[in-house]
């Protein structure tokens, strides 16, 4: 059963600066909460770059490649029409559709591999909603988890939280 240590923090400074503190005393499995984004935290919680400008140029090449190709296969291959005997294919005349299928695709890419992959959504619970303290989250408060599958760390991941400047430090129980 999993349990999430949550520890409450007054102003955003002293939140980064605890994120870095516990990360650096090894504490797995950290997030931070805060009623808007905070300066520094990704660096505090040692998070790896965001995946999604790659996968944003993998989509835009894709479906730029597709828009193209379907383009040179209708007017070349399969329904080719002679007008005025230009050839068959012109590289220019296709640039508007080719750019547009490419961004057409790579935003679709963006938005589903982000909802689904990325943000693993739809989920509409987290165990830590279940906390009333938890919501000054969306207030003012800044709020630092920590989750563990072990019930003997939870003391001790308590005590580091409390060392760390927390104002209030609880443990939520995941409900089976």
């Amino acid at each position: 059963m999993k349990r999430f240590v949550l520890g409450e923090f007054g102003e955003p400074e002293a939140c980064v600066e605890a994120a870095r503190k516990l990360r650096e005393q090894g504490v797995p499995k950290l997030d931070a909460h805060s009623p808007y984004p905070l300066h520094g935290i990704d660096e505090a919680l040692a998070l790896p770059r965001s995946k999604v400008p790659l996968v944003a140029l993998s989509g835009g090449v894709i479906g730029a490649s597709a828009g193209y190709a379907m383009q040179w296969w209708m007017n070349s291959v399969n329904y080719p029409i002679n007008v005025a005997n230009r050839p068959q294919h012109g590289f220019w005349t296709n640039i508007p559709i080719t750019f547009e299928s490419g961004v057409l695709i790579a935003v679709l890419s963006i938005f589903f591999s982000s909802i689904f992959y990325f943000f693993s959504l739809p989920r509409t619970y987290h165990p830590v909603f279940e906390s009333e303290q938890f919501r000054t989250a969306t207030l003012d408060a800044f709020w630092i988890s920590a989750e563990t599958d072990d019930e003997a760390a939870v003391p001790q991941l308590e005590e580091k939280f409390r060392s760390t400047g927390a104002r209030r430090v609880h443990t939520v129980v995941e409900s089976a």
